[in-house]
């Protein structure tokens, strides 16, 4: 995996707070396409996972199924 050279810069948590404020900044011009690396974007909650558990989906199609057949009568 190919991972970008860490400097000074991209190191400092303060600056990197201030980066991430200036692109939610640039995000609310309209028409205006703001881009944020993945990190930014995971420390911004963008990738809160919250699908759907397996039993969860099970279950949802056996309701749906109950449906169904009363539905038909």
């Amino acid at each position: 995996m190919h991972r970008p050279p860490i400097d000074a810069e991209t190191n400092n948590p303060d600056i990197q707070e201030q980066v991430i404020q200036e692109k939610l900044l640039d995000a609310e011009i309209p028409g205006f396409q703001a881009e944020f690396d993945p990190l930014e974007a995971e420390r911004l909650g963008a990738f809160k996972e919250d699908a759907l558990t397996e039993q969860d989906a099970l279950d949802s199609t056996i309701d749906h199924a109950t449906e169904v057949e009363d539905e038909r009568g």
